[in-house]
């Protein structure tokens, strides 16, 4: 064999794409990337109870923001298209539980003083409100005789 054929051979030998697969390995300069589903997703939606019991609200507050109805309207209480529960009267927040036809219920309602309790027994205390209004300049003793006059 000549010098030259042997130096032609010593170069397919260390080439890497060399047939007889003798030399060094291609390695690679990156590494394997793996795929993802999401990309990060999006950003939360901040959902949840915005004002709480005993909270003092305005008309227009929003009280939960919610995906279906966890918590439903009660007394002075209206919701948006989204589910959104808000006030629409001034007055303090109030969580409370029916029983409805299988399970308990939890709703939120707005009343006029801090330790009302809701249900409001309508039968027994009356109204709280007329068309959504209050009369606050009424002596407190017109509106234990409203009733009285009411039922004569």
């Amino acid at each position: 064999m000549s010098v030259m054929s042997f130096l032609r051979f010593a170069k397919a030998a260390r080439s890497p794409f060399a047939p007889t697969g003798l030399g060094s390995v291609r390695t690679a300069t990156k590494r394997a990337g793996g795929s993802t589903n999401n990309h990060g997703g999006s950003p939360g939606k901040r959902l949840g109870v915005k004002k709480f019991s005993d909270e003092f609200v305005v008309p227009g507050n929003i009280l939960v923001r919610q995906r279906g109805t966890q918590f439903h309207p009660g007394q002075h209480v209206g919701m948006g298209r989204d589910h959104t529960l808000f006030a629409l009267v001034p007055g303090y927040v109030r969580f409370y539980k029916e029983t409805r036809m299988r399970s308990e219920r939890k709703f939120i309602g707005i009343v006029l003083e801090r330790g009302e309790k809701l249900p409001r027994d309508v039968a027994t205390l009356g109204r709280s409100r007329y068309f959504g209004f209050v009369n606050l300049n009424a002596p407190a003793s017109a509106e234990q005789d409203a009733p009285a006059r009411t039922a004569a």
